[in-house]
Parts: C-alpha cells; structure tokens; sequence
C-alpha cells in the first residue's frame, strides 16, 4: 500500500469519491472492443500482461476466423498463437482461450455463463476476468480489481489492503450494487489517465478525500511555500 492509508474511509466518503470520478471521467467503461459475452471473455483473458490498445489490434482477425466457442474449441494452437503473439505470453494465452472455448462448448453449450464460480472454473479464467465480463456482457453486478483500482483506491483510503479480492469487498460494502461495474471503470480510468504510480495530484478531482496527498504529498507542498 501507498504511504498514508489509514482507517477505511466511510460508506458515504466512497460514494462521494466515485460520484466525483465519473464525473471527472465521464462516459467510463471497459476499453476493450468486443460485440457479445464470448468476444469480452477472449479479449480480457489475452489483455493479461498487455494494453488494451494492443487486444483490440487483434481481435478483429481472431474473431473473423473463430467467431464463437465451437470454433475456437476446434483451433489448432499453433494458428492461434500467430494471431496473438503480440499480446504476450501468447502460448500460454493461447492455451488458456482454446481450453476456455472447449469447456463452454462442451458445458454450457457454447454460452458463457453469467455466474462467477462457474466462470472462474474455466481456464484462464480469474476472479479479475469474470467481473469485468460480468459487468460489462452479462448485465450481473460486478467490480473488477486490477492494478489499477488497487493503487487508486487504497491512495484516496476507500480500501486499505494489497489483497484484491478484499479491495472487491471492501468497495461493494461501501456501494450500491448499480454502482459497481462503474467504480471499477472509473477507478482504471483515473489510475491511468491521472493516478499513475507518479501521480499527476493536480488534476484529481478528489485529492481532497485522498489519504495520499493528505499524508503524502500535501505537507510537501506546504514545506516549499516562501516564508514571509
């Protein structure tokens, strides 16, 4: 965690937090393209270790050529390989999607489900991964927690653990179930856009709910002030 968490911030400080932020990133959702519930699914899986940026360069071709579950089943890896290679570790994504299209072929008939110990029982797929499908496909009230909402969140002080799943608890006690899927999204937005590992305080919408910039960054500033 980031010098200065403290004690969990209250319910109503982190509704207040996320109201602020999408305002500040208004219109925030998943940056990955895709069309259905299976395309999200292949897409967040091969965005492990990568941008999404980069994803969406190449799911338009995989998607053409394996267009569903029953397809990508039947792929030969070696060919699914070159269409993700640039995405990273592409063997073991490639892998981890073919093994993904067989069990939902195989078992739900082709269908990804909308239920998450069913999802998180598919390969390649964790707890991250299925939220965001979740939220985003599926219509199911979800908060996915990446590196991102880990380092924003526990800076401002609406969560006080390096433990993602605990992050995930911890944000949906304190919101109401609509509000998920959008506290993650706009959590991401701010962690890359202003939240970065350096972060860029001045245009936080927020900072004056941060715990980082209170303990951090605030009394800094107050040091550098010319004395009169």
């Amino acid at each position: 965690m980031d010098e200065g968490a403290g004690a969990l911030k209250s319910a109503t400080t982190t509704r207040r937090v996320i109201r602020a932020l999408s305002a500040q990133h208004p219109n925030a959702d998943t940056e990955l393209h895709y069309r259905n519930a299976f395309e999200l699914l292949v897409a967040t899986i091969l965005s492990a270790q990568s941008t999404d940026e980069r994803v969406n360069m190449v799911t338009p071709a995989l998607f053409a050529r394996y267009p569903d579950a029953r397809a990508l089943a039947a792929a030969v890896p070696a060919d699914v390989e070159r269409l993700i290679v640039s995405t990273g570790f592409f063997r073991q994504k490639a892998k981890a999607i073919i093994g993904m299209a067989h069990r939902l072929a195989a078992e739900h008939g082709g269908e990804v489900p909308a239920d998450m110990d069913t999802l998180t029982e598919l390969p390649g797929v964790g707890r991250k991964t299925a939220n965001v499908v979740l939220g985003h496909a599926l219509g199911v009230p979800a908060l996915a927690v990446d590196r991102h909402v880990l380092r924003v969140a526990n800076r401002i002080g609406i969560a006080t653990t390096d433990d993602p799943e605990r992050v995930e608890q911890q944000l949906c006690a304190a919101l109401p179930k609509p509000m998920w899927t959008l506290a993650s999204d706009v959590l991401i937005l701010h962690g890359r856009r202003v939240c970065r590992p350096k972060p860029l305080c001045d245009r936080c919408s927020v900072r004056k709910d941060c715990e980082y910039y209170r303990t951090a960054i605030a009394p800094g500033r107050r040091d550098r002030r010319p004395r009169i």
